[in-house]
């Protein structure tokens, strides 16, 4: 894979164990530290998408990086069809993007893969005490980071954040800034059925909206 990047190849690796979804399978088949390592890798675009549709985008856009080579990293659970609206334009190409944008947000909840499944339903969580959460699908770090400046403000926004991935923290704390909270791994996954270690390691809806608000009641 790195001399695949260092050679500027168009090269599309399919990963399938992305998280502690396969919970059965034991640490061992729970990459935690794996996306960490392949977002620092120089000229290697990491996908990990969210749905069905943000995988055929994904999909897209590693078959015209002609000079880059790709990971697609894939979940192994089911998960729930979020986008379908019908659109002209490859909301992926831009690395990261509003799923869900409110009037006027009091958090934003950003999330990768599988959990943005999660982060969408910490909002209507939070919809429900009258918090309005902006979520932000960031399928591509590395396609997000050449977005001009306005962009990603615009993205990101000005109120307090929240992140959920079922990994380790690095890398996010630039994306979730100082005040910011990580709701992911602290260390290497357990054996059991993945609702249980979803919950077992606090990736939870729940949690989520238990950071949002203690954010924005400070």
């Amino acid at each position: 894979m790195r001399l695949s990047a260092l050679m500027g190849q168009r090269v599309i690796y399919v990963m399938t164990h992305d998280s502690i979804g396969l919970g059965e399978d034991g640490p061992t088949h729970q990459p935690i530290e794996h996306l960490a390592m392949l977002r620092a890798t120089p000229n290697l675009n990491v996908f990990r998408p969210a749905d069905a549709v943000e995988t055929a985008e994904c999909w897209q856009l590693a078959l015209h990086a002609r000079a880059t080579p790709s990971v697609l990293v894939l979940s192994r659970q089911n998960l729930a069809t979020l986008r379908t609206d019908a659109t002209a334009d490859n909301l992926c190409g831009k690395g990261a993007y509003l799923l869900r944008a409110p009037g006027q947000r009091q958090v934003t909840l950003l999330a990768t893969g599988s959990e943005v499944e999660i982060a969408m339903s910490a909002a209507d969580l939070l919809a429900k005490d009258g918090v309005a959460a902006a979520v932000v699908s960031m399928p591509c770090w590395e396609l997000f980071e050449s977005q001009s400046d306005a962009y990603r403000a615009d993205v990101l926004g000005s109120a307090p954040r929240v992140a959920v991935e079922a990994a380790g923290r690095l890398g996010w704390d630039r994306w979730i800034g100082e005040r910011g909270r990580f709701i992911g791994m602290t260390g290497f996954g357990a054996s059991a059925p993945a609702p249980d270690l979803y919950a077992h390691f606090g990736i939870t809806a729940e949690a989520v909206a238990a950071a949002a608000r203690d954010l924005t009641s400070q």
